[in-house]
């Protein structure tokens, strides 16, 4: 191969590799839903 092929072929390689280096993982934060009380059983007719 030429020597402009390879050095072509050798950026490409080390862009690839530094773009794949380079990624920070995504903290994704949910809110929990606010928690609520089940209803009290009073008796039939209260």
């Amino acid at each position: 191969m030429s020597k402009s092929i390879k050095l072509l072929a050798l950026f490409a390689v080390a862009a690839g590799v530094a773009a794949c280096a380079q990624q920070e993982e995504e903290y994704v934060v949910v809110d929990p839903e606010p928690i609520t009380v089940e209803p009290v059983y009073t008796g039939k007719y209260k």
